[in-house]
């Protein structure tokens, strides 16, 4: 059985190991434009000996940004800066990732630091947020604009421009964000999906936008490097999306081209009650793994190197994401490997404390 310090060669792309760094929101730029802060803070996590590292939410549009300050994808100017940080990234042995994202009804708030709350429409930083339909996300929140179908193709056509772009920047992992109530997950749930068009209503019908995202990326991401997607595997409400489902939607997006499914859960309903607990997660990564027999990346509060271990060693996925604890410690794979009697992928430069 393979363990948390074995290769995972998905397509043409080999991991030196099963550690990943999760895609984390920074809110620290202008205008979209990576900058020496994100240099900095993904290419520690590399130094660091993880083996995928994913750069956070890149939006697709600027009105797709959570806030103001999110990075960015949507235009060629953007690429320059993000050649920077694969090039390290690879230099040090990673893979570098990124995942391409909209907030749809999410969008325009101020960063969290800042109170994280909505921007009214009397700042000039202020934009019209959009999704399937025109439901807030909660009080506070501004009413999105329903997209039209036009509309919808144009997103799509973003998601696919941005895919191109990440190539370009040298990226070799692609993850597109359809899940935490951002604008793909807001398609296919039920809790903000109430179209009666061919977008909304069935189950095929709100899967669609996303199914489409993914064939427009797929035709421009070359077929030598992995396309994953980010989803929310449950809502945690009885009145929305479930596991049973995510299991179906996970086959049709592999039969679409998907290579793996990164599995989290929640956040399009602000009061769920969520299970918060180590690995409360893992079970959604189990579970689509089986049941659509594509591979998973588990994520959420694994933070022993014993933890993710056991992940990986009984089949319950075949990558591990960590979030904050990569933030707490850049180099926690080099630690996992100590406590796990492996080698540590460590660059010469650190040899010497390892």
């Amino acid at each position: 059985m393979p363990h948390l310090f074995d290769p995972f060669t998905l397509r043409g792309v080999t991991l030196r190991n099963r550690i990943g760094v999760s895609p984390m929101c920074m809110y620290s730029y202008t205008d979209g434009f990576s900058n020496d802060w994100q240099l900095a803070h993904l290419g520690a996590r590399a130094a660091g000996g993880a083996g995928l590292i994913i750069a956070e939410a890149t939006a697709v549009e600027a009105r797709g940004r959570i806030s103001p300050n999110d990075a960015g994808i949507w235009c060629d100017a953007h690429i320059e800066p993000l050649q920077g940080v694969t090039r390290f990234i690879k230099a040090y042995g990673a893979v570098p990732g990124i995942q391409i994202a909209h907030a749809g009804r999410k969008a325009n708030t101020n960063r969290p630091w800042d109170g994280g709350n909505p921007i009214p429409g009397d700042d000039a930083r202020f934009w019209q947020a959009v999704g399937p339909s025109a439901l807030p996300f909660f009080e506070g929140f501004q009413t999105p604009q329903a997209l039209s179908t036009a509309e919808i193709k144009a997103v799509q056509a973003s998601f696919k421009a941005g895919a191109e772009r990440a190539l370009a920047a040298g990226f070799e992992w692609l993850e597109l964000h359809a899940a935490h109530g951002y604008l793909l997950h807001s398609f296919y749930s039920p809790l903000s999906n109430r179209r009666s068009d061919e977008y909304g209503g069935s189950f095929e019908n709100r899967i669609r936008c996303l199914q489409e995202t993914v064939q427009a990326v797929r035709s421009v991401w070359p077929e030598r490097l992995p396309l994953t997607v980010r989803i929310s595997g449950t809502d945690w409400s009885p009145d929305g999306w479930t596991l049973e489902e995510s299991i179906i939607l996970a086959g049709c997006l592999k039969e679409e081209g998907v290579d793996l499914i990164d599995c989290s859960s929640g956040g399009n309903l602000h009061n769920a009650r969520v299970p918060v607990g180590p690995g409360y997660q893992v079970p959604v990564s189990e579970a689509i793994k089986h049941g659509a027999g594509i591979a998973t990346a588990a994520v959420g509060l694994i933070t022993t190197p014993s933890h993710a271990d056991e992940i990986i060693r009984n089949q319950r996925a075949d990558v591990v994401l960590l979030g904050r604890e990569m933030l707490r410690d850049p180099y926690w794979a080099l630690h996992a490997a100590q406590a796990l009697k492996q080698t540590p992928p460590a660059p010469p430069q650190y040899l010497r404390a390892f």
